[in-house]
């Protein structure tokens, strides 16, 4: 037995990587944690040097050369696979953004190459996926582009265990089966995020609210389940003539310090006039919370600096769409922009 444990302590401390080189069992298991290859789209490379610095024994970085040829084509060259091929038979980390279709087309450019580069496994994570909006048409010859993307996905080459596409607070949650064949999704939220904020002895709100039943029925069990004597308030739109109103349906928001929960927020039209009416019932302060950030027409109808009408007294976002919360104010104006990466090491 000794000698049988003396044969195997030898071996122990490296494995032979797909390149002929050694790596240390730490760097290759890390106690049951996978470790990844990380290739990222330049909108998330401040996430990737991150991880990195959170872990860098789990997490190494190769840099990708993102260009354009004079005729406005790709020319991409991806990190990891020169001088030395460091993606064969490794656990890849891609971090995503959709943010436009110029950049989406890039990047399934590089997924796709990543699929026929015998990588172990592949991850994608797309903290934000922005066509979970239109997954459903009203008449023929619109197009719903969340289903069409998902098959993007689902369509790239096989791996041998279905690529890993790991997104936040989906808008629409039937938008995960979609995705079928080589690509599956994997559903996380940046609730948590906000769960340790409320959770802190300098916070004063004691009340949710929700713009709406299917914000409610969504989320309001994590309200419930952390902090289970706070009461829910949810709003509502009603026709008022020709108008629709946004009311308050249920709950009472009385001398409470409320926060607005959603999954995104586009123009904040309905986020405004949900505040308008936590106020009118009485609220102490509202402040509000979305994973998303998309602001299509600007977020300064929201900011105390640039609207002293602004009704919220702290807007929080997580930075899942980081091309919008990069140029948000956070000194002295209301936004607070919460890091999805501690959450996001949590998923992986």
């Amino acid at each position: 037995r000794r000698s049988a444990n003396a044969r195997m302590q030898k071996f122990q401390p490296n494995v032979l990587n797909s390149t002929g080189g050694n790596r240390t069992l730490s760097q290759h298991y890390l106690g049951g944690e996978k470790g990844f290859q990380i290739i990222s789209c330049e909108a998330q490379e401040s996430l990737a040097k991150r991880l990195v610095t959170y872990n860098p024994q789990r997490f190494q970085y190769h840099p990708t050369k993102w260009g354009k040829f004079a005729d406005g084509t790709d020319e991409i060259e991806i990190g990891g696979f020169t001088p030395e091929n460091k993606i064969r038979g490794e656990h890849v980390l891609f971090l995503a953004s959709f943010h436009n279709n110029d950049v989406t087309l890039s990047q399934f450019h590089v997924i796709q190459t990543l699929c026929e580069s015998f990588v172990e496994t592949l991850t994608v994570v797309l903290p934000y996926y922005p066509t979970g909006t239109m997954e459903r048409v009203t008449k023929e010859g619109q197009v719903a582009t969340a289903s069409t993307l998902a098959r993007l996905f689902s369509n790239l080459p096989r791996i041998g265990k279905p690529i890993r596409v790991a997104v936040y607070d989906l808008h629409t949650l039937q938008n995960r089966f979609y995705l079928s064949g080589n690509a599956l999704a994997s559903l996380h939220s940046g609730i948590p995020l906000l769960l340790k904020e409320l959770g802190q002895a300098t916070s004063k709100i004691n009340c949710v609210a929700f713009p709406d039943e299917g914000a409610c029925k969504r989320f309001s069990f994590i309200f419930t389940e952390a902090f289970p004597d706070w009461p829910i308030v949810i709003c509502g739109k009603v026709r008022d003539g020709e108008k629709r109103i946004v009311t308050i349906q249920d709950g009472n928001p009385d001398g409470m310090h409320c926060i607005i929960v959603d999954d995104l927020v586009q123009t904040g039209g309905t986020l405004i006039e949900c505040a308008g009416a936590l106020r009118r019932a009485g609220a102490g302060s509202v402040s509000a919370f979305v994973t998303h950030a998309v602001f299509p027409k600007g977020w300064k109808k929201f900011s105390k600096v640039e609207n002293e009408a602004s009704p919220f007294e702290t807007f929080f976002v997580t930075n899942s769409n980081p091309t919008v919360t990069d140029k948000l104010p956070q000194e002295g104006d209301v936004f607070k922009v919460l890091d999805i990466m501690p959450q996001l090491v949590r998923d992986l």
